[in-house]
């Protein structure tokens, strides 16, 4: 009975042993992925300051272009009106003078 009770325990103790051998290996993979996930949060996070960093810098140049426009805009407005202010000078004088009635009938 003694040997029977032996066996069984040896048994035990092994498929302690196999169990436990299991769970150590589950352990080193569960460590392996943890280990290759944190690598790729860090790949991913430097990843995200890199396109945030651009993203800061599109930012500013999109401001300077804005600027830029709102210039050119109002540079062309005064152009413009500096022009209509000419025309509409010339075109007194050239009433005034009576040169104007004078082009449009030639005969």
């Amino acid at each position: 009975m003694m040997t029977r009770k032996a066996t069984v325990d040896a048994r035990e103790a092994e498929e302690i042993r196999r169990r436990n051998a299991e769970l150590e290996r589950a352990v080193a993979e569960a460590a392996a992925r943890e280990e290759r996930l944190r690598r790729e949060l860090e790949a991913a996070l430097a990843r995200l300051a890199v396109a945030e960093e651009g993203e800061e810098r599109l930012c500013v140049q999109l401001g300077e272009l804005e600027a830029e426009a709102v210039t050119q805009a109002v540079e062309y407005r005064e152009h413009v009106r500096a022009l209509s202010e000419r025309l509409a000078f010339a075109d007194g004088v050239l009433r005034n003078s009576g040169i104007a009635a004078g082009v449009g009938s030639s005969g």
